[in-house]
């Protein structure tokens, strides 16, 4: 990491351009009342604890050219409005597997052209030096499996491959544009879906395959025991026409979502504007955010802003301490560049999965769950849920337990499962930092159970 940045005092809170965008965040007893199912703010106590709570949840950063800060005024969606939402599927103990489907195989009869349009364009990447592997779809799964304990996660059994489009309005090559085939052909099993392709507007890449269309191919392959099922792409894709490039989309209450890896390759970071040393926990370097808001305010007014010192801590603090720990882990921004592509994917594909579990996007919180407008913003959320969208996801579970639910064995148990993969893949910061808060909860969480209590071997779930 940098030794030019210390990341001595940290950001706490919104930065100094929330206000500026006009994004407010909510006050404290709100935000606990948004994690409960009547969506009342409890006792002076009860808010009191959330406050203590809060140590390892710091505010939504909010910078300029955030997602927050372009739409600042995106409802928030409490634990009690999800409850409510009719669109939200339950899981059943029929219904609870999610399903993880590998990179579409490019078969031979298109190999020629449509491998190649994975690869990076050479004026849009950056030298790199080191091996660079694209993510494993096993780590994928594993990853998965540990976040949304305890619901298994399996590989889709079927061959999904890409291939050429041979149904109506077999085109061929786009009469616009000669560098590739307008459509092609996702097989997965026995169907084929016909996706579109364009040309990469912004050239990272030499074409991209439409979101949609594959969302499409996924509903179809939907198995009927799954929950939700989650397709991997190695290639770059689009939302709609106005966009650059989209890396994920979900249909929640179809319970299916798309996620592409292409541009969290590391070899794109110059171009994406990606400062890989204030990445999460970094981005929470209170220089960083000065620094960033500062440039973003310098075409209205040179003049120097003061930090909201209000808002910045150098006291020992549990995120301080992560940091540092993250740093002695020896995560370095330009080490294990395949470890870093896997904690991007890793963390963006546990996102779009939670849009399955109809959770929205965040406000509350630096959360997994809060928007992004960017790859840059994308790095610098962190990967944990917030205590709304955990919250949620707890009431998600919970329905399929045996008997009697305990909530903090079965926080201490996903936690538990998510450092012990994490401990794996230390050379990514983003996981050895993420390792460090999950200890940090975990240790919470059995500070406040009783002495005499047994987490035994009790069979949970």
């Amino acid at each position: 990491m940098s030794p030019s940045c210390p990341h001595r005092h940290l950001q706490l809170d919104v930065s100094s351009h929330a206000a500026e965008a006009g994004f407010q965040r909510l006050p404290l007893a709100k935000r606990q009342a948004a994690t409960t199912p009547a969506g009342r703010a409890g006792t002076e106590d009860a808010v009191a604890e959330h406050a203590r709570l809060e140590a390892l949840f710091p505010g939504p950063l909010v910078l300029p050219g955030d997602a927050l800060a372009v739409d600042p005024k995106e409802p928030p969606q409490s634990l009690r409005s999800w409850i409510q939402d009719n669109m939200r599927n339950p899981v059943t103990q029929r219904r609870k597997t999610i399903y993880v489907v590998p990179a579409p195989q490019v078969g031979p009869a298109v190999s020629k052209t449509v491998s190649s349009w994975t690869v990076p364009s050479p004026s849009r990447a950056a030298s790199l030096k080191g091996k660079c592997e694209a993510p494993d779809v096993e780590l994928v799964r594993q990853y998965l499996e540990a976040f949304y304990y305890p619901l298994p996660v399996r590989l889709l059994p079927k061959e999904v491959r890409l291939v050429p489009w041979t149904g109506g309005n077999a085109a061929g090559r786009s009469k616009k544009q000669q560098d590739g085939p307008q459509y092609i052909g996702l097989q997965v099993g026995g169907i084929v879906t016909r996706i579109t392709t364009r040309r990469c507007p912004d050239g990272a890449f030499g074409r991209q395959l439409r979101l949609s269309n594959i969302l499409d191919a996924a509903l179809d392959a939907l198995p009927d025991d799954a929950y939700a099922l989650v397709m991997l792409v190695a290639h770059d894709t689009y939302e709609d026409e106005h966009d650059d490039f989209c890396c994920g989309l979900a249909y929640g209450g179809s319970r299916i979502a798309v996620v592409s890896f292409a541009r969290y390759h590391p070899l794109l970071d110059e171009a994406a504007g990606v400062d890989r040393d204030h990445a999460w926990p970094f981005a929470h370097c209170a220089a960083f955010v000065e620094r960033l808001c500062r440039g973003a305010a310098a075409a209205g007014s040179r003049k120097k802003r003061k930090v909201d010192n209000s808002q910045v801590t150098t006291a020992a603090q549990p995120l301080a301490d992560i940091i540092k720990k993250t740093l002695e882990a020896g995560a370095r921004s330009d080490g294990d560049l395949s470890a870093l592509w896997l904690s991007r994917v890793a963390r963006t594909v546990a996102h779009e999965v939670g849009h399955c579990f109809c959770l929205t996007h965040c406000r509350y919180y630096a959360c997994s769950m809060q928007s992004t407008t960017c790859v840059a913003e994308d790095l610098r959320q962190p990967p944990y849920l917030c205590p709304v969208c955990l919250a949620k996801l707890t009431r998600a579970v919970r329905d399929v337990s045996k008997g009697a639910f305990d909530e903090t064995r079965f926080l201490i148990e996903r936690y538990t499962t998510l450092a012990r993969f994490c401990k794996q893949w230390e050379r990514a910061a983003m996981f050895a930092g993420y390792r460090c808060w999950l200890e940090k909860r975990i240790d919470a969480l059995q500070g406040g159970l009783p002495a005499e209590r047994d987490l035994g071997n009790q069979e949970l779930f």
